[in-house]
């Protein structure tokens, strides 16, 4: 939810709005209580922005995006190191246009693994 749905929430006096019956079949009731925990939240908020048609994010998206930063992180690390070696070791084992080839290889991927994470965001 927004920020400015969030501050509204914690505006209204709870328990004294009166709640929104649905009736749901005891299957029913356990996937939506699953699907409000995958999204980090209680069922009366999960159903509430359900309701009001706001994003629900997984917490489980949140969590692969921050995996997907770690592992980009991981390959720029991989990528200096690299050129740091062959660097230090030029002209034994590595013609430098393989090296640059290498290089704009892994720029390629970190951009990639950038593009995905903006799109698991929005």
């Amino acid at each position: 939810m927004a920020d400015d749905d969030t501050n509204e929430q914690a505006d209204r006096p709870r328990r004294k709005v009166p709640p929104i019956k649905v009736w749901v079949t005891d299957a029913e009731k356990a996937e939506i209580a699953d699907r409000a925990a995958q999204a980090g939240l209680s069922l009366s908020a999960y159903m509430l922005a359900a309701g009001l048609n706001h994003p629900i994010r997984s917490v489980y998206d949140l969590k692969a995006v921050a995996d997907l930063g770690r592992v980009n992180g991981d390959l720029g690390r991989v990528a200096g190191l690299l050129k740091l070696w062959l660097a230090e070791k030029r002209g034994q084992g590595a013609r430098p246009i393989d090296v640059e080839r290498i290089m704009g290889d892994f720029r390629k991927m970190q951009t990639e693994l950038s593009g995905i994470m903006r799109a698991a965001l929005k």
